[in-house]
């Protein structure tokens, strides 16, 4: 078996049954923390944020989808594993002795985002062909970070109704409270901390120097943590004191991290033209075959014109064409920064067998219409 596809299996099986574990887990903290009564109405609400946060990192994934598999994946695992794990090391920590300033503080943003990079970590070690850069550590990050704080909230906003939170006796105002602060104000919380571990094993990625790809996601970790850690020691002093960080601290690194992923976004385009420019010198790809794989308008207008000439057929072998010049160009990237991975030479052959395959029976707009 060849080692990519050992290393699949393995990732696959591991973070299956790792999720069927931290699902039970859950699913008796959920029944023992007295939230079953209410555990409806909380998972609705929280889940009300769910889809425009994975949205919105969709978007930010157009130049070169990640697998949907991965991407569920990712929030399965911040939804299962990383809460249940987290949970857990928590626990023992209180039983240690740690107070629940010092859980708040420091055990949990030190165990959540050690439970939540975990995933990424398994991406670096088993998956990292998937991972082509920054933007895509920042695209799994935000999918873990999105799964974690569903099944947060689903725990806070039952135990916000129920009276069970050591903040008053519950009900519908107390319920409302939790859902405007966690739901409403801060959904982005979780993505953005995790995202930093993203950031770092884009880095890692990338890099050619091994101290880099050592400290990157090292360092990521770190910043998460310590912006965690920020964010719930806001908490502690009363109302004021968290709105004066969320305002001028926590927003801002949000709207930083946008700013960031849609530079990141934007460069796509050029690395994309770079690489193929390079690739169709070597043979690799037509020429004129790159200003309609590299723009994202131009990519939908080749698939319509696909479908009005062939049909679904010819849009899905268009499809296919543009998934594999994709591929292509970012491994090609890697080649020509010297990160490329170990199975360059196997993957590049695959990607041009798969364009040479279907290049025939497909034409971009402009081009000679071909005949079967």
């Amino acid at each position: 078996m060849p080692i990519r596809r050992r290393d699949s299996v393995a990732f696959t099986v591991i973070v299956t049954v790792l999720v069927l574990l931290g699902a039970l887990v859950m699913a008796v903290v959920i029944g023992l923390s007295g939230a079953s009564d209410t555990l409806i109405l909380a998972a609705l609400l929280a889940a009300l944020p769910v889809g425009p946060l994975v949205g919105c990192f969709m978007w930010l994934d157009r130049y070169e989808p990640e697998p949907r598999s991965l991407l569920v994946g990712g929030l399965l695992w911040g939804a299962f594993v990383a809460t249940a794990a987290a949970l857990l090391f928590q626990g023992i920590g209180v039983a240690g002795g740690a107070t629940d300033e010092q859980s708040l503080s420091f055990l949990a943003p030190v165990t959540e985002e050690a439970t939540k990079g975990a995933f990424l970590v398994l991406l670096l070690w088993w998956r990292r062909h998937e991972l082509d850069g920054i933007l895509d550590g920042i695209v799994y990050a935000g999918m873990v970070g999105i799964g974690f704080a569903f099944t947060e909230n689903i725990l806070y906003l039952a135990a916000a109704y129920n009276g069970t939170d050591g903040l008053g006796p519950g009900g519908t105002d107390a319920l409302t409270g939790t859902f405007v602060i966690r739901c409403l104000l801060s959904p982005f919380a979780h993505p953005l901390f995790t995202a930093f571990i993203g950031i770092g094993v884009g880095i890692a990625v990338t890099s050619r120097k091994g101290v880099v790809r050592l400290l990157a996601p090292v360092g990521g970790y770190a910043l998460a943590v310590f912006t965690h850690s920020l964010w719930n020691s806001s908490t502690l002093g009363g109302a004021g004191n968290f709105f004066y960080v969320y305002g001028t601290m926590m927003f801002p690194a949000f709207l930083g991290l946008i700013a960031f992923a849609l530079y990141r976004r934007r460069s796509e385009k050029g690395m994309m033209a770079a690489a193929l420019t390079d690739a169709s010198r070597r043979g690799l790809i037509p020429a004129t075959d790159i200003p309609w794989l590299v723009d994202l308008r131009a990519r939908r207008r080749a698939r319509q014109f696909a479908k009005q000439v062939g049909g679904q057929p010819a849009e899905r072998a268009m499809r296919e064409y543009q998934a594999a010049a994709i591929e292509l160009a970012y491994l090609h990237h890697r080649y020509l920064r010297g990160t490329a991975p170990r199975d360059f030479a196997e993957r590049g052959q695959e990607h041009v067998l798969a364009l040479n395959t279907v290049r025939p029976y497909i034409s971009f707009p402009g081009q000679v219409v071909p005949t079967r």
